[in-house]
């Protein structure tokens, strides 16, 4: 790392923050001094702002909580003396030499008369300890390793500010600090050296005693030094690479956000991201100083960068976050229309009781507003208070506890039109409040605490498939959390790679042609077969019914799913010996036509409604049916694959379950089996532990069930990072339901699962554009060849085999020849210079292409093959 210095100038400064796991332990001090050295060595000057060891300032916070009990203060002040104590003994140290006066500050303080009441500026003097003893081990340590680590006070460089209408607690413990810059202050603070450890969290007010930046004002201490000291940056090391797309933690495919600028990463971090204080972003982007957030354990990760460039970005979605206990207030105001001063008066009740509103909606007859709990002392007291205020100009009801789900990113209006997804999955919860913010960089939705942290995977997924979250833009979104963690399973490299030659052989011969690849079908087959737990398996042929297909998996010994009498004579004419129990036959509003053919061939027959027992009962008199029921929900990847729920077409809704089964007894019908098919794209190997649970407790009830069919579904990885399918979790869920109730079979019926991976589309440039700045390469086929981007916003990798080795440096749409703006295979995929006549692909095309590709524009269809090389 270097640095660019004019001669004679004076050297840049670095700040460096080191929150409290970061200086928890010998080795990640062994970094801190690394570092430091590091940035110093390259030219610049070094100032380390550090937290309180993990766990110290909570430790303080409850000395100050149980303040009416003399002897307890005592016993925590012993406490902390023994860990500071231990923890200067795992770094060598003496801990009387090195802080044998903090501790006795800390022991006559907790003997402090001004305990007893727990005066705020008793409290201040308490809560700064923390970072005190930090600081001084930390300089004490790096110094005895050879790291001239000067230690600075930070309350002598630091000043608080008197705000307005600022209550007592706030002007001493949660306090905003003078950034305006001081040529004299900056030559004070030089003199002290060139590489120097300070205190975040600390400052003092004008009259020169301690105050508090409040929780995460080391973030905050550091922001306030850099936009002081004119930083080159402020560099913010963590327990985490950076800001991600969601939490981590609860969706593990959360994208790294490599670069923000100051107002995206402000929202994130307000909104419910907990690696940065929002307070801390302020004050480097008045003195234009880009902040980098980066990892203590693994410092070579580039992290995020957050800096005013990052604006020029494409308007997207950049983060999806929650905040939990949040509480609405909604007033209805009598007479409220055009009456001048009710908000007035609404909102001088909030400043009365000290809390401060964060989202706002508001009818002719209503006003609703969220209360942060981050940003107010939200206690019963305050809004039993409140309410009894607010009483004398509405009514009042509080909605808690919610939760806030928010999107953010710039642009947010013209993105709108990318989240109907987004929004059907919002439609199934109750949503109390949705808000829209005035600078276009979020849209927040209320909703019941219990969903918020499960919608939230779904909603990331949803973004991603929309397009409405630009992942593929890696100057933005990085690598997933799992993939940097190292959970995620390797992908191997498409078969298509090998085949190179072969397939542009293929092309040759005439495009738009698919192309599958029939020992990519038979390892699918065959990791089904694996899952020991099954007791059959079903191929819905309706994904793709090319005869070469169809008859590699009947040798590996699966049956056949069909939905028309078309498919079941499809069948039968490839195999006019198969077993008919080798075939289920699950339509949807099918003709009694087709009932009674399926009747003839004799093969399992699925009902999901009442009328075929009502309208034909002699159909069906004496027979064995299987019975598809709607648990009431569906899943999948898009609102047009879910096949459950209110929504859909499919399935017996269980309200009606008891007058089938009375109407089944009367025509003495046997239902065999319970069915439920809920959706595609499932990635998530515990929603077949649900479908079996539910489907298990009705099949008991009922009796006379033999065998449950889980559906299928199995997602099949597309997007950059998305996850590889995890079979083995899917056979240890299964395994564990046939351990639960070895009475039922289980029956499994996946379609996409087994060819998808297996086909590619090969189509040939047609012309290559630029129009407005966008670039787009046409090709011979488009939504005529391939629907499922039009119809379900899905995303096919596509690649340049002509130039298949050559450096992808710059994003092209890819448009088709059909006369519709939504003909469009993908848009700003990184390829290759690309020309008339080269041969693109579009993988993961081995289901629901050319079944249903059409003649639109008077278009030929297009052309298949099956390969096995």
């Amino acid at each position: 790392m270097s640095l660019s210095v004019s001669p004679g100038a004076a050297a840049p400064w670095i700040v460096l923050k080191f929150g409290g796991t970061s200086v928890s332990r010998r080795d990640r001090w062994d970094t801190i001094g690394r570092l430091a050295s590091e940035r110093k060595s390259a030219g610049a000057n070094v100032l380390v702002v550090v937290s309180a060891v993990s766990g110290v300032t909570n430790a303080l916070q409850a000395l100050i909580d149980h303040h009416a009990d003399g002897a307890d203060r005592l016993a925590r002040a012993a406490a902390l003396e023994t860990l500071h104590r231990e923890f200067a003994a795992t770094l060598d140290l003496d801990p009387d030499a090195v802080i044998g006066a903090l501790i006795g500050e800390l022991h006559a303080l907790a003997r402090d008369a001004r305990g007893d009441s727990a005066q705020l500026e008793w409290q201040a003097d308490l809560l700064a300890l923390g970072e005190l003893f930090s600081s001084r081990l930390g300089s004490a340590y790096l110094q005895a390793q050879g790291i001239d680590l000067r230690w600075s006070d930070a309350r002598d460089h630091l000043r608080a500010v008197s705000l307005p209408n600022a209550s007592a607690w706030s002007a001493r413990l949660s306090v905003n600090c003078d950034t305006r810059r001081d040529a004299a202050w900056h030559t004070r603070y030089a003199a002290q050296g060139d590489l120097l450890i300070t205190q975040g969290f600390i400052c003092r007010d004008a009259g020169g005693r301690t105050a508090i930046l409040g929780r995460g004002g080391s973030d905050t201490s550091a922001a306030y030094f850099g936009a002081l000291l004119g930083a080159q940056r402020v560099e913010i090391w963590t327990d985490v690479p950076g800001m991600f797309s969601a939490n981590p933690r609860a969706v593990p495919q959360a994208r790294l956000l490599s670069k923000l600028d100051y107002e995206e990463a402000q929202e994130i971090a307000t909104t419910g991201a907990k690696v940065l204080h929002p307070r801390c972003i302020s004050p480097c982007r008045d003195a234009g100083v880009p902040l980098w957030i980066r990892d203590t354990s693994n410092p070579d990760v580039a992290g995020t960068v957050i800096d005013a460039a990052a604006a020029d970005a494409a308007p997207g979605v950049k983060a999806i976050s929650s905040r939990r206990g949040i509480v609405l207030v909604s007033m209805d105001g009598i007479g409220m229309w055009q009456q001048v001063g009710f908000l007035a008066d609404v909102f001088e009740r909030f400043k009365r009781h000290g809390l401060s509103v964060d989202l706002i909606g508001s009818s002719e007859a209503n006003v609703t507003v969220s209360l942060d709990p981050s940003d107010n002392l939200v206690s019963s007291n305050v809004l039993e208070a409140l309410c009894a205020d607010l009483a004398e100009v509405c009514r009042v009801k509080v909605i808690a506890p919610c939760a806030a789900v928010t999107l953010v990113g710039r642009g947010m209006r013209s993105l709108l039109h990318k989240l109907s997804d987004v929004l059907a999955e919002f439609g199934r919860e109750r949503v109390h409040l949705i808000s829209q913010s005035s600078n276009d960089l979020n849209l927040t939705f209320v909703v019941d605490e219990t969903v918020a942290d499960g919608m939230l995977p779904r909603l990331h997924e949803l973004l991603i498939h929309a397009g409405a979250m630009p992942v593929t833009e890696t100057a933005v979104f990085g690598p997933s959390w799992a993939a940097l963690n190292g959970s995620t399973v390797e992908r191997a490299t498409p078969w298509w790679h090998g085949k190179r030659d072969a397939l542009l052989a293929q092309a040759d011969a005439g495009t738009p042609r698919y192309v599958y690849d029939l020992a990519t079908v038979r390892a699918r087959a065959r990791s089904m077969r694996d899952l020991g737990a099954l007791d059959r398996r079903f191929y819905a042929i309706k994904a793709n019914p090319h005869p070469d297909i169809l008859r590699t998996l009947e040798a590996e010994g699966i049956g056949f799913e069909c939905v028309s009498a078309g498919e079941l004579a499809h069948v039968s004419g490839l195999f006019p010996r198969l077993d008919p129990t080798r075939v289920l036959f699950t339509p949807s509003f099918a003709a009694r036509a087709e009932y009674e053919d399926a009747l003839r061939r004799d093969v399992w027959i699925t009902l999901d409604s009442l009328p075929p027992l009502t309208h034909w009962p002699e159909l069906f008199r004496g027979r064995q049916v299987w019975l598809r029921l709607d648990p009431g929900f569906g899943r999948g990847h898009h609102e047009k694959v879910r096949t459950g729920g209110s929504g859909a077409k499919f399935g017996l809704p269980l309200s009606g379950l008891d007058a089938f089964l009375a109407r089944a007894r009367a025509l003495d019908v046997r239902v065999f089996g319970l069915h439920a098919h809920l959706g595609s794209g499932i990635v998530d190997p515990q929603h077949w532990r649900e479908v079996f649970g539910r489907l298990a407790g009705i099949a008991d009830s009922i009796g006379s069930i033999a065998a449950l069919n889980l559906g299928g579904g199995i997602g099949v990885p597309a997007e950059p990072d998305a996850p590889v399918f995890d079979i083995e979790a899917l056979a240890r869920v299964l395994s564990e339901a046939k351990a639960a109730c070895p009475q039922y079979a289980l029956w499994m019926e996946p379609g996409r699962y087994l060819v998808a991976e297996a086909g590619v589309l090969l189509l040939r440039a047609t012309q290559v554009i630029d129009k407005d700045g966008v670039a787009r390469i046409g090709v011979d086929g488009g939504m005529n060849a391939l629907l499922r981007p039009a119809l379900y916003n899905a995303w096919h990798e596509i690649a340049n085999l002509t130039r298949l080795h050559e450096p992808a440096d710059r994003r092209f749409d890819i448009v088709g020849p059909i006369c519709e703006t939504g003909d469009v295979l993908a848009r700003r995929r990184a390829l290759p210079h690309t020309q008339e006549g080269d041969v693109l692909l579009a993988a993961t095309a081995g289901a629901y292409g050319a079944v249903m590709a059409s003649n639109y524009n008077l278009r030929g269809l297009p052309q298949e093959v099956a390969i096995d090389e």
